[in-house]
């Protein structure tokens, strides 16, 4: 069941929507402003609903949006040395947001910050689409995004992102929602108790600024050393020199599963030993960037929640940060003959 209801008015005047989309006891909410994912109801083991995602029940507050809460990031979601790139020998340049570096394209104008057409209304779905000319944001070709919000039969949050461009680009979106499974409203503890299992043997380590060195690192010995399954705090003190640099994990887990084909593989799984609830994240794309709310502080979300370091951890789906910089690296670029496509699911259920 999808219904809608008013959640805002954008800067210039217009009005923007939050759809409600139900399905085997999950409840989402999505809005066509950013295409952003503002909430996820989902029981525990005892049938008690919680809100699993970071976000605001005010509308208004996506309209300043700076950390990305359950943001569509693009169209180059994370990081790009130098905030620029070469495409077909002519160099490109996006907006140093970040230092001489640009994260996430544009803070202030990225793809969370633009209001979407909505395209189709399901039966537990919707799909919102936007056009980007050529030019736009620095990046050539005539694109077109559609993302589809869809709660499944069998307990799923799906997230399809898809693009076209009639000119060789670069695209790496990705859903940018901060999880805490044991409910994000008032009374929201961090997450560093909830036990994370990663199906991920390697990692892309980074340098100054958080851009990847190109290397990609076996875990095992390391504190992303996540096979196993361990409580997300476990490590996070130990003395190494990745974590120092990004003030806690922000880094890439390569994705054991990941084929190039569009198979959804199995990347994650996080659980909460209070309640058994229980989020595996499944996807197609080759890293799975995951965050744990290192900066966060201060803002205050659903239920009159504050938001405070660690009170939410981030699994971005996506090809590896800064990857036309490194050859090594699957690439993120596409042209008229290979459209970007990207699955993302977030499959609920209790222990």
């Amino acid at each position: 069941m999808v219904t809608t209801e008013h959640f805002g008015i954008t800067e210039d005047g217009r009005d923007f929507s939050l759809f409600t989309l139900e399905a085997a006891g999950i409840t989402a909410k999505v809005s066509d402003f950013g295409a952003v994912l503002t909430s996820i109801l989902a029981p525990d083991a005892a049938g008690t609903l919680a809100d699993c995602v970071l976000g605001f029940d005010d509308g208004a507050d996506y309209l300043t949006n700076k950390d990305f809460f359950g943001a569509l990031a693009g169209p180059i979601a994370n990081r790009t040395a130098g905030a620029e790139l070469e495409l077909g020998g002519r160099t490109y340049h996006l907006v140093k947001n970040e230092g001489e570096n640009n994260n996430h394209t544009d803070f202030d104008r990225g793809l969370h910050k633009q209001l979407w057409d909505v395209v189709e209304v399901g039966e537990s779905s919707v799909t919102f689409g936007i056009d980007l000319a050529d030019g736009v944001y620095g990046l050539p070709g005539n694109r077109r995004f559609t993302v589809t919000y869809e709660v499944t039969p069998d307990a799923r949050v799906r997230v399809h992102i898809h693009a076209t461009t009639d000119a060789e680009t670069c695209i790496n979106a990705t859903s940018h929602t901060y999880f805490n499974i044991a409910g994000a409203g008032k009374g929201v503890h961090d997450v560093l108790d909830q036990e994370l299992q990663v199906w991920g043997s390697h990692f892309i380590p980074v340098g100054p600024g958080s851009i990847p060195t190109g290397e990609i690192r076996p875990v095992a010995g390391t504190p992303f050393d996540f096979t196993a399954g361990k409580p997300i705090g476990r490590d996070l003190a130990a003395d190494d020199e990745q974590l120092k640099l990004c003030g806690g994990y922000d880094h890439a887990f390569c994705v054991d599963g990941y084929d190039g084909k569009g198979t959804v593989a199995h990347a994650l799984r996080i659980c909460d030993p209070a309640s058994g609830r229980v989020m595996d994240v499944w996807t197609t794309q080759p890293g799975v960037q995951t965050y744990t709310g290192n900066y966060l502080g201060g803002l205050t979300g659903h239920d009159g929640a504050v938001y405070e370091p660690r009170d939410g951890i981030a699994f971005e789906a996506q090809f590896y940060a800064d990857s036309p910089h490194h050859a090594g690296f699957p690439q993120d670029i596409f042209g008229p003959e290979q459209d970007f496509d990207s699955v993302i699911e977030f499959a609920f259920s209790v222990q």
